[in-house]
């Protein structure tokens, strides 16, 4: 009987072809050095020496390591075995067991690498199992990742959304003398572009950066011939951080890139540390890459809005019917939670109200909040609608909290009581009620409870730094360099807010960053050098009309991100030591550099004694001291001060 797909094994390569496209991976090593489609010979780059073709891979550390980089390790396999080959589908395996002998050189896992073609489909499905056993050893998992390395002679244009998407630079503009690194190798200047429109322009690949919940699709277009290649993510399940962890798309090379784990915008906590013998397994995947194309090149960028409806198809597809492993349960092997979710402020309302667009989700068992720090588990998240009611459908079976968190409240919300989902079960949670810290009432506020700093004052960017695409665009937070703007504009004395004069949409800039030290900077040599930056003092004014001296206030103070940061506050007495609270060093998600708007969540309640307060003017100041790089700081996600609570 004739086959929809053919598989053709030679001696290092193995082909598979549905009609529509063929792919060529390397065997038993599982590199993809082929993709042909569309009359195209091949739609990767082959020709750069150190980045061609396209891979899973991984970079990994030695137990112990607090660095968030370590050694990369292009997995290769083993062996390569046929799991399935018929009609409708060919699923290949590319394994490879950790080899004691190989200790330090490799990270201890197995991984079994799966490829998956459908008759008559423009892409391929790829996922993988990892895999950690009682007689491996230690280590600390950083990144896992499939990377596509596209033809650099096709592909200009690329498209992450409907308003993130341009005519892009080529990778030789990054490189000198064509390019100049600015503070970190990622963010480039473009002096002499081969085509000129770019010159003057940063490049960045973390300008391009999503949220999980948004990220489902991106990739890139050509346009002679007009031909799309885009990388689609139907889930998040297996995504590590929770729905708003934020993570690389497709950037200059040009690149696509399906990320499965990182650290970044989150720091070390992200990172998979795992003891030695630790049983563990986790799915990664699958991933759809779609290949699409239009006879006329004039219609090459209406390719977005077919991969935007191929996306739909697959997110209702999931999960997956066709997937082989056992590993990887189908719809009717996992379950279901529904509930409604109320929040009750009792000085918003007497009674609770309808948590409507709130996030809800489950996640490994621990605190309130700690979702945004796991990997090693799977998550499921979806939003309340008007009346607060949710569904999450397609859990795999385990052992979970629910967590929440509300727009336009502070905190997070964990429901008590652990679920164990089984295959095919339905529960029924009933109306739960999330209780946001709240002391007394409002005094004043600064700021919007929405866990990002987008809200305040964000600068145009220098002149010399300008990516052109976030020029009036919303996002304008992801232009390089805005963290020099705060000195340009507080250039002699740090920012004072005063409640009820100023505004937080002008007068709050959107992160407190460290500032040049001019008395420690060597002019001669124009150098920074290791005490070149200090800390920086706010100052929040403020006007009480009475003062109960026996009553406790409290300022709940809501960060978006802290990175290797330390907050102090100081309430009227600037020079009172010790300070009246402090975080502490905290944070290391990096979204200063990174152009993100935030990183991960805090939240302080810090009480203040009314004998500390005055009637009329009073100041609170904070204080980030740490002031060792211009990327220390602290972006607000809101600030609350409150009176006693009523007796």
């Amino acid at each position: 009987m004739a086959t929809g797909i053919v598989t053709t094994k030679l001696e290092d390569l193995v082909v598979i072809d549905n009609g529509v496209l063929q792919l060529t991976l390397t065997n038993p090593g599982g590199i993809i050095r082929g993709i042909r489609y569309n009359g195209i010979e091949n739609l990767l780059e082959v020709n750069n020496t150190t980045l061609n073709g396209a891979f899973w891979d991984l970079n990994w550390s030695e137990a112990g390591s607090h660095k968030t980089r370590g050694q990369f390790d292009t997995i290769e396999g083993t062996s390569m075995k046929v799991i399935v080959e018929n009609e409708e589908q060919v699923e290949l395996s590319f394994t490879r067991t950790w080899d004691p002998s190989l200790e330090g050189k490799q990270s201890p896992l197995r991984i079994d690498r799966r490829f998956v073609m459908l008759h008559g489909s423009p892409g391929f499905y790829s996922y993988a199992i990892f895999e950690h056993l009682e007689d491996f050893p230690g280590f600390n998992l950083n990144t896992t990742r499939i990377a596509c390395m596209l033809n650099k002679d096709l592909f200009h244009y690329m498209a992450i959304s409907d308003n993130r998407q341009r005519y892009m630079p080529r990778p030789e503009d990054r490189l000198p003398p064509r390019g100049q690194e600015l503070e970190y190798p990622e963010a480039v200047l473009l002096v002499d572009p081969v085509d000129p429109e770019f010159k003057g322009e940063v490049d960045d690949k973390y300008q391009y950066s999503i949220e999980n919940k948004d990220n489902k699709v991106h990739g890139w277009i050509s346009s002679d011939p007009p031909v799309g290649f885009w990388q689609i993510a139907p889930s998040n399940e297996y995504r590590n951080g929770g729905p708003l962890k934020q993570d690389l798309t497709s950037h200059v090379n040009p690149t696509t890139l399906a990320i499965f784990v990182t650290s970044h915008y989150a720091g070390e906590d992200l990172l998979l540390k795992f003891q030695p013998g630790e049983i563990w397994k986790k799915v990664f995947g699958p991933v759809f890459i779609h290949l699409n194309s239009v006879p006329d090149r004039k219609d090459a960028l209406t390719l977005w809005n077919n991969a935007k409806e191929q996306m739909k198809k697959e997110e209702e597809s999931w999960p997956y019917s066709f997937v082989a492993s056992d590993d990887y349960p189908k719809s009717h092997q996992r379950g279901a939670v529904r509930g409604k979710m109320l929040v009750h402020d009792r000085y918003v309302s007497e009674d609770a109200l309808p948590a409507k667009a709130a996030y809800v989700g489950l996640a490994a068992p621990g605190n309130a909040g700690s979702w945004q720090r796991q990997s090693k588990g799977y998550q499921f998240w979806t939003t309340a609608d008007e009346n607060g009611c949710f569904t999450i459908n397609n859990i795999r079976p385990g052992n979970y909290n629910i967590y929440a968190w509300v727009p336009s409240y502070i905190g997070d919300y964990k429901f008590e009581n652990a679920l164990t989902i089984t295959e095919g079960c339905e529960i029924d949670v009933g109306a739960l009620t999330y209780k946001p810290p709240r002391d007394g009432p409002t005094l004043w506020a600064i700021g919007i409870p929405d866990r990002t700093a987008a809200e305040f004052y964000v600068p145009d960017p220098n002149p010399k730094y300008i990516n052109k695409l976030y020029v009036n665009h919303p996002d304008r937070f992801r232009q390089y360099g805005l963290w020099e703007r705060y000195a340009d504009l507080y250039p002699d004395k740090d920012l004072v807010y005063t409640v009820g004069i100023s505004d937080y949409k002008t007068d709050w800039f959107y992160v407190q960053v460290t500032r040049w030290n001019i008395s420690t900077f060597n002019y001669v040599a124009m150098k920074i050098g290791e005490n070149s930056y200090k800390g920086t003092t706010w100052q929040i004014k403020f006007n009480l009309d009475s003062v109960d001296e026996c009553g406790t206030y409290v300022l709940q103070l809501a960060l978006a991100s802290a990175h290797k940061a330390e907050l102090q506050v100081h309430v009227n007495k600037f020079d009172a030591d010790p300070p009246l609270f402090s975080t502490g060093v905290i944070g290391g998600d990096n979204a200063i550099a990174r152009h993100g708007i935030h990183g991960i969540y805090w939240l302080f309640s810090v009480e203040v004694e009314g004998g500390d307060l005055k009637q009329g003017e009073n100041t609170i100041y904070l204080t980030q001291t740490q002031d060792k790089s211009p990327f220390q700081g602290i972006m607000y996600d809101y600030i609350r001060f409150e009176g006693p609570r009523p007796v």
